[in-house]
């Protein structure tokens, strides 16, 4: 693994956590029905989460000597509750293969400490994932 090739994959990573800063900012908002408060508030709660694996990323893109993405991923459409948690597990589980695969990337390159915390951010994001599988669960279709 060369510094250039994990900085351009740290980079996707990083624009997959704009993206889903961005996701949860509008799903919040789109949020309807009797349980608006409650699905609005969880989707908010994951921002701060996810702006600190955003900055993490660019801090350490920039350590490496590389330029910061400002350009976020595409956020699907959603048209009502269920296909805004539907999308934001989607999501959830994106970024879980891709922090799996930038660990191991990490490894490669020599750098313990950003494989450590790439299996950390697997952690924080493995257990949005499993809380919003918890949502899905019964959700009628």
């Amino acid at each position: 693994m060369d510094k250039q090739t994990l900085i351009k994959n740290l980079n996707g990573d990083l624009a997959g956590e704009l993206a889903a800063i961005t996701q949860y900012t509008v799903y919040a908002a789109k949020a309807n029905g009797p349980y608006r408060p409650q699905l609005a508030q969880f989707f908010l709660a994951e921002v701060p989460d996810e702006q600190g694996h955003a900055q993490f990323l660019a801090n350490k893109i920039v350590a490496l000597g590389g330029e910061p993405t400002t350009v976020a991923r595409d956020v699907p459409a959603a048209h009502n509750n269920r296909e805004l948690v539907q999308g934001v597990l989607k999501a959830e589980k994106q970024a879980i293969a891709d922090y799996t695969q930038r660990a191991k990337e990490a490894e490669e390159f020599g750098d313990k400490g950003l494989a450590v915390r790439l299996e950390d951010m697997v952690a924080d994001e493995s257990g949005h994932a499993e809380e919003v599988e918890r949502i899905l669960e019964d959700w009628p279709l």
